[in-house]
C-alpha cells in the first residue's frame, strides 16, 4: 500500500474501499521521495491553511458513499507539517437503500521527528473512535507503519455498527536504481469474531526513467479466521495477482499518474476470475498558496458478499495556505 507516495492505503480511505485502494497503490522510488521532500522544504512563509475535499464511490450493487470534509489548520508548513481540525459529513447508501448520514470531527496533524515523518487523523462519529495514523522513514529501505479504523459500508455495517481496525507495516527493498520490491503485512480486526491476515507484495521494474514508466507485478493474499461473517466479502482465503503498467510524470512541479492492470483473482470455493483496475491522479506542487489534487480509480475486487463487483471512486481536494 504505498495507496497516495501512499503505500497502498489512503490515510482516509473508507472500510469498503480498502481492497480497491490496495490495488491502486503506487510505489515511490527513493528519488521521487527525495524530490517531494525538497519541494516541501523549498517554500516558507505559510503559517495557516484551510481546505476542502470530496470523496465519492459507487459500485455495481448501487452502493454509494459520499464524504465531504473541511480542514482548518492553525499550523501549516506543507503536507508533512500541519496541525488542525477536520469536520466531515459522511453519507452511506448501501445497495440502493435510503442514505444514512453521520457527522464526524477529527484532530489532524503531521510533522517530522529525525528521519521519521508521522501523521494522524483521529476523531469520532459520536459513537466510536475513527481515523488513521501512520509513521514512515524515507531512508533507502523505506518503512511505513499504519493503523486505520472505519465503518463497513454494507447495510449491516452502517445499521448495526460493524467496524474494522487495520494495523500493518510496509517495507521497501530496493534492488538497484531500476528494480524495487515492496512488502506489506497487516491484521484487520472486525466487529464480531473475524480477524483477517493480509500479505501484499509489489515488484517494480522501471522501463524508462525519463518517462516515469514502470512495469509492476502486484500480488496480495488474505485469510479470514471466521469466513462469511456478516454481509461483507469474507472468504476463508483470497489471492490476487496483477501485472500493472504505470506512467508517472512531473511537469512544473505537478505530478501526473496513470496506471492500469489486468490479472486474476480467486476466493475459496470459486474458480479463477479476471481482476482489473485503472487509476489516474493529478497532484499540484505540495507547497504553494493554492494546492489541488484529484484522482479516479476503478476496480472489480469483490467487497460485498455474494455480488459481482465493480467499484469506482473519485476524490478531489483543495487547500489554501496563508
Amino acid at each position: 500500500m504505498s495507496r497516495h507516495s501512499i503505500f497502498a492505503l489512503l490515510a482516509t480511505a473508507s472500510a469498503l474501499s480498502i481492497a480497491a485502494a490496495a490495488n491502486a497503490q503506487t510505489v515511490e522510488t527513493a528519488q521521487d521521495v527525495a524530490r517531494e521532500q525538497h519541494r516541501d522544504r523549498s517554500a516558507d512563509g505559510f503559517n495557516h491553511a484551510v481546505g476542502a475535499d470530496v470523496f465519492y464511490s459507487t459500485d455495481a450493487d448501487d452502493t454509494e458513499v459520499l464524504k465531504a470534509g473541511a480542514n482548518l489548520d492553525w499550523k501549516w508548513k506543507g503536507p508533512d507539517e500541519y496541525l488542525g481540525i477536520r469536520v466531515e459529513t459522511a453519507q452511506f447508501s448501501p445497495v440502493g437503500q435510503a442514505s444514512r448520514n453521520t457527522q464526524r470531527v477529527y484532530l489532524r496533524g503531521a510533522d517530522t521527528t529525525g528521519d521519521w515523518t508521522w501523521r494522524f487523523n483521529a476523531g469520532t462519529d459520536g459513537d466510536t473512535l475513527l481515523g488513521s495514523a501512520s509513521v514512515n522513514n524515507n531512508a533507502r529501505f523505506r518503512q511505513e507503519y499504519f493503523i486505520e479504523r472505519e465503518v463497513l459500508e454494507t447495510p449491516q455495517g452502517v445499521d448495526d455498527g460493524i467496524y474494522y481496525t487495520f494495523v500493518g507495516g510496509a517495507l521497501d527493498l530496493p534492488i538497484n536504481d531500476r528494480n524495487n520490491v515492496t512488502l506489506v503485512a497487516g491484521l484487520q480486526d472486525f466487529t464480531g469474531d473475524n480477524m483477517r491476515t493480509h500479505l501484499r507484495a509489489t515488484y517494480v521494474h522501471v522501463l524508462k526513467p525519463e518517462w516515469g514508466l514502470s512495469a509492476q507485478l502486484r500480488a496480495r493474499y488474505f485469510h479470514s479466521s471466521h469466513p462469511g461473517e456478516f454481509d461483507y466479502f469474507s472468504p476463508e482465503d483470497y489471492v490476487e495477482v496483477m501485472p500493472v503498467v504505470q506512467l508517472r510524470r512531473y511537469y512544473g512541479g505537478w505530478r501526473y499518474l496513470l496506471a492500469g492492470g489486468y490479472g486474476g483473482q480467486k476466493a475459496t470455493g470459486d474458480d479463477w476470475k479476471q481482476a482489473r483496475f485503472v487509476t489516474a491522479q493529478v497532484v499540484s506542487p505540495p507547497v504553494r498558496e493554492w494546492a489541488v489534487n484529484a484522482g479516479v480509480t476503478y476496480s472489480n475486487t469483490p467487497i460485498a458478499s455474494g455480488y459481482t463487483y465493480d467499484y469506482t471512486q473519485f476524490s478531489m481536494g483543495l487547500t489554501r495556505a496563508f
